[in-house]
Formats: C-alpha cells, structure tokens, sequence
C-alpha cells in the first residue's frame, strides 16, 4: 500500500487525530503495518486470543459477539469501518480479546505490532494523548454508569439491561437468551418479563424470537 494510501487509512481514526501532516508521513514510511483482507464468514480474532496488536478495521463490516460469565446468553452486534478492535486488551492486567470477532463482509485490516505501538507513544506526544484519552473516556463512561438512576419499573430495568450489554449504544442488536435466563437476571418472573417484551414488540421496539431478541436500533429504547 502507498504511502499516501496509508496516510489517508490513519486519519479514518481518533488515535491519530491531531497530529501533523509531517508526523502522519513520517509514520506512515517508518512504522511497520500489517495488511490482512478475510473473506466473509471468517473469523477474525476469537475469545481468549491473546492481544498481541492493534487491528484497525478499514474496509467492510464484522459482527461482535460477547458472552455472560456463565455462557447462558449472547449478544451480538455489527460494527462497519472505521473501527478499532478492542483496542484496550493490547494493555492492562487482560492482554485477551474478550470478544468473537467474525467478518460480516469481505474485510481489510491494517494492524500495528505491540512493539510499533510503543514506539508511536514513545515518538509522538499527540499519539500518546489520544491512547489515554480514549482509555481515559471509556473507564469515565463505565464509572459513571454506576450513579444511574436506578430503574423503578421492570420495563425501566429491562431497557437497562439491554443498552449495558452491546458494546456500542446504537444500531441492531441481537440477545440468545431464553425467558427463564433473562427473569433471573432481572429478578423477576418469566411471566411478568414476557409482558414487557411483548409491549415492547408491539411498540415496534424489539422483535421476539424463541430464544432471541432482536433489537432493530436499539437507541429508540432510550427515547
């Protein structure tokens, strides 16, 4: 890939906002990157797989999946170009995805080694802000989730539920969990959740399945 190609890929993506032009050409001609294309209804990285580099998805689409602890339910999600693979698991106490990821359409990845990472903080301060900037803003958002309001209803407790469990707050959203799982986790009795759900299908906001929910923009829960 050309060096111009390359330049243009960076700027898709917050990490390297900011910096200038020069910096962009000086990274794009000295750091090593990796080029990887899967074909559609490949995996691309699994859960437990160590985190050895960055992944910057550049072209196409890819579903997430993310399980309980207990594995007794699923959520899955779709994210498009640009987006950066769980880029927190490269540092921290958990270098692992902790999450299935599997390509949607054909896609194409650029990656940066660990070893190339440390190099783009130690080099450019802009890089370096924007790492802890991103880190800085994800661990605010989950802390801030804590002094939420606490839901009063089970269709308030339910939404909340939902929306905590997808990795971004927008778009279609789908949750393998059966009846019984989804009460206990909300403490609740399969009847009384089925009503809500049911409501909530009839509002045009989930779609029930046996065993699924669908959730076709999952932002309207919110409103």
């Amino acid at each position: 890939m050309a060096t111009l190609k390359i330049y243009d890929q960076l700027l898709q993506f917050p990490l390297f906002q900011g910096m200038s032009r020069d910096d962009l050409e000086i990274i794009a001609g000295h750091i090593r990157f990796g080029f990887v294309k899967v074909t559609a209804g490949k995996p691309i990285v699994r859960i437990g797989e160590a985190c050895t580099k960055l992944c910057f998805l550049i072209k196409g689409s890819v579903k997430v999946e993310t399980y309980g602890d207990e594995h007794r339910y699923m959520v899955t999600e779709q994210m498009s170009a640009p987006y950066i693979l769980q880029q927190e698991a490269i540092f921290g106490y958990y270098q692992a995805y902790t999450h299935n990821f599997t390509a949607v359409t054909d896609v194409n990845l650029l990656t940066i080694a660990k070893e190339e990472v440390l190099r783009l903080l130690e080099d450019f301060l802009v890089f370096r802000l924007n790492l802890v900037n991103l880190f800085a803003t994800q661990t605010q958002k989950h802390l801030h989730q804590i002094w939420w309001r606490c839901p009063h209803t089970l269709r308030e407790r339910l939404i909340r539920f939902l929306v905590q469990h997808c990795i971004y707050p927008a778009g279609t959203k789908t949750f393998y969990i059966l009846m019984e799982s989804l009460a206990e986790e909300l403490n609740d009795s399969r009847l009384n959740v089925s009503r809500v759900l049911n409501q909530l299908q009839r509002e045009g906001l989930v779609e029930l399945h046996r065993g699924r929910v669908d959730v076709p923009q999952i932002e309207r829960l919110l409103m």
